[in-house]
């Protein structure tokens, strides 16, 4: 392709460049610069590509695109924002991908995960070819590769767009963050269908503010195209508050509004798995009405299944499909993860925010068993305020489960240093739990707190192995220490969690 062709992806401040020359690929990294290459110097959070434009030019690169003019001897092209530039350039370079594709953007605080894979299940059940992009994997038809991002970067992305258009994908998935709205990430995608489940505060650090965080997470909601659909949750109030503020066609639906498009009724959480009758609204469906019975446990899980339910309806897909869809999926790591299930039962799931503890703790109270014994790990370089509200939610549900005392890790060796708990962030969490007469068990190490839980564990009762990136090992940890603990289960199905999983892989 030449630089001619891709210029007009450009909103050019100023040109020093031949736009004869040939581009044979685009790189924002200069270690992946080959020759021929065209190498756009994106800033960071931490790095500024422009300090490796030598570099990339060393490596083989024939032109860049800059926001600053560096004193380098190469030719180079001048934006305003170079994070747009770059997914631009992949939109152009890639031939527009995602036209090509019938695209759902899913955005939320909590659930994004477990709503697109439910999402793309619907999809397979409908015998549709598919495609997934998310925090967990990237899936193209069968075959499926770790992600690195919640959401890639642009150029990564508009990548996975044309392998999956080359690959015959008809239908993708992809959860959207925060992080990706704020860097242009998603810029130049073409959403067919947006939806935005809940916010609750998590990486306001990240954005400086609440307000901030929304604004980026409503922006998909707010610029999504006339003939867009926009799928809204009436139960949270900062979805709901984008009805008015959309060009799309908005379907809602809600657990405790009934006043939407899609609602239920005879929700029964007994067993933690929900089982619901849904009802629709001004659908052009002839059942009214039908039951769900989802596979895996969790009262968020029910908003997640209506979301994927919602979006699904717009697509007029059958209603069967969506309830073999539902049915047939059994879940995704960490998000409630039940991964022991003998005299007592384990679960497993990332406790990220107040948002996503306050409806895990809520669907413990569904359920029935004796007693709970949380390991919980303290979530490390997120903030005072952010391990003030999760000590505050967790002590909010404490006396309705009966929770009287937490094993609690820094999960020392399981961490990188940008996962790290700080002592302000420790003393927020212990300060909480004391005033609320709370007993804190709390252990250095993340195997020594398993150990604790294992030790005090009787049948009948529940284990919530309960954290973000300091628990990530957990499963794999609480596995090994089954193993010889009680040498008498099946070893097959007792490791049945970790073969396919990402995180924390590697322990043991």
């Amino acid at each position: 392709m030449t630089l001619f062709e891709l210029k007009n992806a450009l909103d050019i401040l100023k040109d020093h460049a031949n736009e004869n020359c040939s581009i044979e690929s685009i790189q924002y990294h200069s270690k992946k610069v080959k020759p021929n290459s065209l190498f756009v110097c994106v800033r960071g959070y931490k790095v500024d590509g422009h300090q490796y434009l030598q570099a990339a030019k060393d490596a083989g690169a024939v032109v860049a695109v800059v926001e600053e003019f560096q004193a380098v001897d190469i030719p180079q092209i001048q934006v305003s924002n170079s994070r747009i530039a770059l997914a631009s350039l992949g939109d152009a370079f890639y031939n527009h991908p995602s036209q090509k594709l019938k695209l759902i953007g899913i955005t939320a605080t909590n659930g994004k995960t477990t709503t697109s894979f439910m999402m793309d299940s619907i999809l397979e059940a409908h015998h549709l070819s598919t495609g997934l992009i998310g925090t967990v994997v990237v899936k193209i038809k069968d075959q499926q590769e770790a992600a690195e991002l919640t959401t890639p970067e642009s150029l990564d992305l508009q990548r996975y767009f044309s392998e999956m258009v080359a690959a015959g994908v008809t239908h993708t998935t992809m959860e959207v963050s925060s992080s990706a709205l704020e860097t242009h990430r998603t810029y130049g995608s073409d959403f067919d269908i947006v939806a935005l489940n809940n916010i609750s505060r998590e990486h306001i650090d990240s954005h400086g503010t609440f307000e901030a965080y929304y604004d980026f997470k409503a922006g998909l909601i707010r610029n999504a195209k006339p003939d867009a659909v926009a799928v809204l949750n009436l139960d949270d109030p900062y979805s709901k508050q984008l009805i008015q503020e959309t060009q799309a066609k908005v379907l809602t639906y809600g657990v405790n509004d009934p006043s939407g498009h899609v609602f239920i009724t005879d929700l029964d959480l007994s067993t933690g798995r929900g089982k619901f009758i849904v009802h629709l609204r001004d659908l052009p469906y002839e059942e009214k009405s039908f039951e769900v019975v989802l596979s895996i446990p969790g009262y968020h899980c029910v908003y997640n299944s209506l979301a994927a339910i919602t979006i699904a309806l717009s697509m007029n897909i059958p209603i069967e499909a969506i309830q073999r869809g539902l049915t047939g999926f059994t879940g995704i790591e960490r998000r409630f993860e039940c991964i022991f299930e003998e005299d007592y039962k384990i679960y497993d799931d990332h406790f990220a925010n107040a948002g996503n503890i306050q409806v895990t703790l809520e669907t413990l109270n569904f359920m029935h068993y004796n007693q709970l014994h949380l390991v919980y790990a303290i979530r490390g370089s997120r903030g005072v305020t952010v391990n003030k509200e999760n000590a505050e939610t967790i002590v909010k549900w404490a006396e309705k489960l009966n929770l009287t005392e937490i094993i609690a890790t820094k999960s020392k060796s399981h961490v990188i240093w940008k996962d790290e708990v700080t002592d302000d962030e420790e003393a927020i969490f212990l300060k909480i739990m004391a005033e609320a007469k709370i007993k804190v068990h709390l252990y250095d190490e993340l195997p020594d707190a398993i150990h604790h839980a294992l030790d005090k564990v009787q049948p009948k009762d529940v284990i919530l192995l309960a954290g973000c990136q300091g628990m990530d090992y957990g499963c794999n940890i609480i596995i090994n220490q089954l193993e010889i603990r009680r040498p008498e289960l099946n070893k097959e199905a007792l490791r049945k969690p970790l073969k396919t999983r990402v995180a924390g892989l590697l322990e043991g």
